[in-house]
């Protein structure tokens, strides 16, 4: 049994070397973004829509279904296609049509983005079509070379370990060599079985420490742009 990650934490880290790293990976949702946008409560209620719509479902029973897929697959749309045969594109399509005037964009996580030294990815279980707007709408979107989406996962979604290798190998980066941040902190394991320093955004995002395990976790922090403008600049 696992015991809540944010008990293991309490102890102070030790410094984390950070000067190897050559490409930096981030989650989108949650994780460039505050948790307190609350952009998901939009894409919760599509998804409970389109479930209830395929389903005949309650809107209380379509969010049973929805929440269980969720937390057995690690995305609504994984148990929906394995169950259901759903079309990802249709689905993604339909739940990702929301309104992003509640994201506001932070220079600081721009300017921070931009002095990294190396190759800055968006590991997303998202689409890249809506990444790219949540992205436009923080006004990053220049600050990335790809974003690495559902669909190139092959609909294998984090933490699959499949989801990690495959953009290592489509991106060509070196694990030993890499960061990937997220604020859903059992979806850092894999990385960190590939020898990727892990870093958790610990910003109360759903499910955020379900599932991990302490030494799966390099850092813990709770804003992206904080962390990452403190650390350029103890290293400058």
């Amino acid at each position: 049994m696992h015991r809540p990650i944010s008990r293991l934490l309490h102890l102070e880290q030790p410094p984390v070397d950070l000067s190897m790293v050559t490409a930096w990976l981030f989650d989108m949702d949650n994780t460039l973004y505050p948790a307190s946008a609350n952009l998901f409560a939009q894409i919760d209620r599509k998804m409970e829509a389109y479930v209830g719509s395929l389903l005949g479902l309650s809107r209380e029973e379509a969010r049973g279904v929805q929440k269980r897929y969720f937390h057995e697959h690690g995305t609504t749309l994984r148990g929906l296609m394995l169950s259901h045969d759903v079309d990802p594109r249709h689905f993604l399509d339909f739940v990702h049509d929301i309104d992003m005037s509640v994201l506001q964009p932070d220079p600081r996580l721009r300017t921070a983005l931009l002095r990294l030294p190396g190759r800055r990815i968006v590991f997303t279980n998202g689409d890249v079509d809506y990444a790219s707007r949540v992205l436009t709408a923080l006004r990053i979107d220049d600050c990335f070379e790809a974003v690495h989406d559902i669909h190139a996962m092959h609909y294998l979604p984090k933490p699959d370990a499949r989801a990690y290798s495959g953009l290592c190998e489509r991106h060509a980066i070196d694990p030993a060599t890499a960061l990937f941040a997220d604020d859903m902190a059992h979806n850092l394991a894999p990385a960190k079985d590939l020898g990727m320093t892990t870093v958790w955004v610990n910003n109360g995002s759903e499910r955020g420490d379900h599932a991990a395990r302490a030494d799966m976790i390099d850092i813990e922090i709770h804003d992206v742009a904080d962390w990452l403008a403190n650390w350029l600049e103890e290293t400058a």
